[in-house]
């Protein structure tokens, strides 16, 4: 099996290659450069792989939630890879592949990502039988809205746990066995779900794919960013 994904719903960009169990991964912090830095690297992957990109079964790609521009550009270019060579999409959810993050043992995680303008994006993963279920819906939410069930322990990953001075952390401080706030979902995570997603059959043609953005307006008008910041302040 030969897969290539990206994951660029974050400031983080991210491009993996899998070559039948053997991963090749480009890996860095570039705001704004996702676009530059993308494409280039899957071409010097691949080539670190020793295959061409006819050779590939399926593209990879973390949907999102995320940075509307970031969601956007992943699935442009896996989108314009997949329908060149005639190939299926895997999405993967970003929170799902963040969750990965998370250190061995903990099989109930928390995964957020900071969505900017006082709120985060959320949702419950659980290992069951070694895969990864998600627990609910996932959601876009002031850090204060995030509810887990009565008596249950998770372990936080995400930049969610660090937005707005580390309320989220602090709220649910009671049932966090731990906050990894620095984290962020890797190409590596999105084909960790990818590859078992490929052999169940679990593919998607490229123009079906939809970005999930969870925000039904993904961009504020300059009006309601200022009513924002004026009532954060407030």
């Amino acid at each position: 099996m030969k897969l290539l994904a990206f994951e660029t719903a974050t400031e983080a960009c991210s491009v993996a290659v899998y070559v039948d169990g053997e991963v090749h991964e480009r890996f860095e912090l570039a705001p704004r450069r996702h676009a530059e830095l993308s494409l280039p690297w899957a071409g010097q992957l691949l080539a670190e792989a020793g295959i061409a990109r006819s050779q590939l079964d399926a593209i990879a790609l973390g949907r999102g939630p995320g940075a509307f521009t970031g969601v956007r550009l992943s699935i442009a270019i896996a989108q314009g890879i997949a329908l060149a060579l005639d190939r299926p999409l895997i999405p993967v959810s970003t929170l799902q592949a963040l969750a990965l993050r998370a250190p061995a043992g903990h099989d109930q995680v928390l995964s957020s990502i900071d969505a900017r303008m006082g709120e985060v994006y959320v949702a419950r993963q659980v290992r069951v039988d070694g895969a990864w279920q998600q627990q609910g819906e996932e959601q876009v939410c002031a850090p204060d809205a995030v509810e887990l069930p009565d008596g249950s322990r998770w372990f936080g990953v995400g930049t969610g746990f660090a937005a707005g001075e580390g309320l989220l952390a602090a709220r649910l401080a009671d049932q966090l066995e731990g906050v990894d706030a620095q984290a962020l979902p890797r190409a590596s995570d999105v084909l960790a779900l990818a590859v078992p997603m490929f052999q169940r059959g679990e593919v998607t043609a490229p123009e079906r794919v939809e970005p999930a953005y969870l925000r039904n307006n993904v961009a504020l008008t300059l009006v309601e960013q200022q009513a924002a910041r004026a009532a954060k302040q407030g």
